[in-house]
C-alpha cells in the first residue's frame, strides 16, 4: 500500500508538480491548498508517512501550519519562498525534517527523493557512540526525526558489544571517550566489516585538524566536526545512507538468484566453505522431482512459478539458515541446527509442499520434492557429495522423501 503525504500547499502550479513527481515515485499525495483543509484530512487520523508545507498560506502567512501539524505527531518539511535566515532557524527549531525553498523546479524535485529515503530509513539501526549523554540524546532525537532507528553506546567496548546484539547497518561515534575511543573502535569494526557493509560517520569537537584524515584512514566514510550545522548533518547522513543502499542493490544482483530472490550458487560456496571448516554443520540437497514435465505441460512460465513458490517455502522453514539456488531445479541449505530437529524441518516442508496446490493462472500445479540430507565438518565438497549421494538414493526410491546418511 503507497504511503500517503499530505500536501498544503495553495499555489496550483507546485501542487501540481509534487502530486505528479510523488505518484510517480508510489506514495499517494492528499492535497489541501489551506489550513482549514488540512485540518479536515488531520482529523480524520490517516496515517502519513511526511507533510509538505507551504510556509505562507491563505489563512496562515506565519507558519502557522507548521505548529498544527506537528501537534498531530506528523513529520514535516516546510517549502517556501522565504529565504530569511530568521525565518529558516526558527523553522529548523520546531524540529521539522528540512526546509527547502520554491526557488527553483531542482529545488521541488528534491522532495521525492528526501520521501524516498525516508521511507527506507525504516529498516535501518544507528548506533551512537558517544560518553556525553546530552550528545547521544541529541544525536537519536535527529535520527528519529529521520525514521531511524536508534541504539546507543557510552564508548568504544560497549559500541563493539551493541554491535553484537543489533542489526545495525550506520555507526555514529565520537573520539575522545574513555575505555576504547572512536578511532580505535572504527580499526576493530573494520577488522570484520568493509566500509559498503557498515557505514561510519566520526563526529568530534576536539581542534586537531588532522582527525579528519585519522578517522577516514581508521576506515569511517565520512566525518564531521561539532558543533556541526543540522541540515548539513543530514545530507551526510542521507548521503551515507543512499550509497549504502545502493551497495546493497548491487551486492544483492550479484549474489542473489534473480527468479527466486535465494542466494545464488557463488554466494554459498563462497561463505559454506568458510563455516564447514570450523563449524559441524547439517546440509541438504533438494531437487523438485519430474521438473521437466512441469515444464513442458505447463511451460517454462509455469516451471517459473514452480521454483518461486520453492524459494518461498525455503525461507519460511528455514530463515536463520543458508539457502541458495544451485541451479535448475536444485537447492542446497546449511543449517547449524542439531540433525533430528534439520531433519524434521525438511521432513514438514516436503509435506507441506506434497498437500499445496501451486497456483499458475487457471492452472494448480503439484509437484513433490527429494532430499538428501548429511552432516558434519571440513570439506565442503565433499560434505556436500554425501548429500547429493543421499538425494539420488532418495530419487531412486521413489521420490517424494528425505533420505539422511
Amino acid at each position: 500500500m503507497a504511503e500517503k503525504v499530505l500536501v498544503v500547499e495553495d499555489s496550483r502550479t507546485i501542487r501540481h508538480l509534487l502530486e505528479s513527481q510523488l505518484t510517480r515515485d508510489g506514495f499517494e499525495p492528499v492535497l489541501t491548498t489551506c489550513i482549514s483543509e488540512a485540518k479536515e484530512y488531520l482529523s480524520q487520523g490517516m496515517d502519513f508517512l511526511c507533510a509538505i508545507l507551504d510556509y505562507c498560506l491563505p489563512d496562515g502567512q506565519d507558519g502557522e501550519i507548521i505548529d498544527l501539524v506537528l501537534s498531530h505527531k506528523i513529520k514535516s518539511i516546510v517549502l517556501t519562498a522565504h529565504m530569511e535566515d530568521d525565518i529558516r532557524q526558527q523553522v529548523l527549531d520546531k524540529g521539522v525534517i528540512d526546509y527547502i525553498p520554491k526557488d527553483s523546479p531542482a529545488s521541488v524535485a528534491y522532495i521525492s527523493p528526501l520521501l524516498k529515503r525516508l521511507s527506507a530509513n525504516k529498516k535501518h539501526t544507528v548506533l551512537v557512540v558517544d560518553d556525553s549523554l546530552t550528545i547521544r540524546n541529541y544525536l537519536s532525537s535527529l535520527l528519529t526525526q529521520q525514521y531511524l532507528n536508534v541504539v546507543t553506546a557510552n564508548d568504544g567496548l560497549q559500541g563493539l558489544a551493541e554491535l553484537e546484539r543489533h542489526n545495525i547497518t550506520m555507526v555514529i561515534t565520537d573520539h575522545d571517550m574513555p575505555n576504547m575511543d572512536g578511532i580505535s573502535m572504527i580499526r576493530e569494526i573494520r577488522r570484520h566489516q568493509n566500509r559498503n557493509q557498515l557505514v561510519i560517520l566520526g563526529v568530534s569537537g576536539t581542534c586537531d585538524d588532522s582527525l579528519t584524515a585519522r578517522f577516514l584512514k581508521a576506515g569511517a566514510n565520512d566525518y564531521v566536526k561539532k558543533p556541526f550545522n543540522q541540515e548539513e548533518f543530514y545530507c551526510r547522513i542521507h548521503h551515507m545512507l543512499n550509497m549504502k543502499d545502493t551497495g546493497d542493490k548491487l551486492y544483492a544482483l550479484a549474489h542473489r538468484d534473480s527468479l527466486t530472490g535465494l542466494w545464488n550458487r557463488h554466494h554459498f560456496f563462497d561463505f559454506a566453505t568458510k563455516k564447514a571448516q570450523s563449524i559441524r554443520h547439517c546440509y541438504a540437497m533438494l531437487d523438485i522431482d519430474f521438473f521437466k514435465q512441469v515444464n513442458d505441460t505447463y511451460g517454462h512460465d509455469g516451471g517459473d512459478t514452480v521454483l518461486q513458490e520453492m524459494g518461498k517455502l525455503l525461507k519460511d522453514f528455514f530463515p536463520k539458515d543458508l539457502v541458495a539456488r544451485l541451479g535448475g531445479e536444485e537447492f542446497v541449505i546449511q543449517s547449524e541446527m542439531p540433525l533430528n530437529n534439520f531433519t524434521e524441518q525438511l521432513e514438514r516442508m516436503r509435506e507441506k509442499l506434497e498437500n499445496h496446490s501451486i497456483i499458475h493462472g487457471s492452472d494448480q500445479i503439484c509437484v513433490t520434492i527429494s532430499i538428501g540430507v548429511t552432516e558434519g565438518v571440513g570439506c565442503i565438497e565433499h560434505l556436500l557429495k554425501k548429500a547429493d549421494q543421499n538425494l539420488y538414493t532418495a530419487k531412486n526410491s521413489g521420490r517424494n522423501q528425505c533420505m539422511v546418511a
